[in-house]
């Protein structure tokens, strides 16, 4: 993978656990790499393994809740344990050929633990960091940007097949709307534009309503119709 001329690779050395503050949910997870330890947050049960899984990453100040109401610690938890999933802080936030290798680095993580299916979701800066990331895993089932920006996300096309979500307030006065509605023009199908009514950046006066969305959005894209009935 390539950025600007420069080469793009990561790898996991090892694993180590840290203390979560006592408000969070989900287990500390650390993911050492050769270019720096990467702070995660993963929704799983051990005892009841799965090969479905969402990474979720932030936008250019990373953290790990998200917007709409905290979305990836809420939906993290609720989705578990039938969906594992990997919450990123960036090491580098704001830095976006950093923070793609730290969502390939919690790609190749689930994809050494058994998982073949994964949803993508970011936010702001984040969104642009799925979009980029998502065509060098064949385990990225699909992808969710919210709020996304431009910059980063004009390679979207390569997504393709892979189903594309994208989620914009129409008040956001942080990234207009036309941000997604660009990215939606850029992209191949399968792809969805939702544009909320009344909701700015962090997509929270709908935060309900938006969580819904994304949570039936990963169901329904990790699982066939079968799949679902066996849940």
């Amino acid at each position: 993978m390539t950025e600007d001329s420069d080469d793009i690779s990561i790898g996991i050395t090892g694993l180590s656990e840290w203390d979560v503050e006592e408000d969070q949910l989900g287990r500390g997870l650390v993911l050492i790499t050769n270019r720096g330890s990467i702070r995660t947050l993963i929704h799983h049960d051990p005892s009841n393994p799965t090969q479905k899984g969402v990474v979720w990453v932030g936008g250019a100040r990373g953290g790990f809740d998200g917007p709409a109401g905290s979305m990836y610690k809420l939906l993290g938890d609720n989705l578990s344990p039938g969906i594992t999933s990997l919450r990123v802080d960036y090491r580098q936030p704001n830095v976006l050929v950093e923070c793609v290798m730290d969502t390939l680095a919690a790609l190749s993580f689930l994809s050494g633990t058994g998982h073949t299916d994964v949803v993508l979701v970011g936010h702001s800066f984040g969104g642009a960091v799925v979009i980029k990331a998502a065509p060098y895993s064949e385990v990225v089932k699909g992808v969710v940007a919210l709020s996304s920006q431009t910059f980063g996300a004009g390679d979207v096309a390569q997504i393709s097949p892979s189903p594309l979500l994208l989620v914009h307030g129409e008040t956001d006065t942080v990234l207009s709307q036309d941000s997604s509605r660009q990215i939606f023009e850029w992209a191949e199908e399968p792809k969805e534009l939702r544009l909320i009514p009344e909701n700015g950046h962090r997509l929270e006066e709908s935060a309900e309503e938006i969580r819904q969305l994304v949570s039936d959005w990963v169901v329904q894209h990790l699982y066939l119709p079968h799949e679902q009935t066996e849940r």
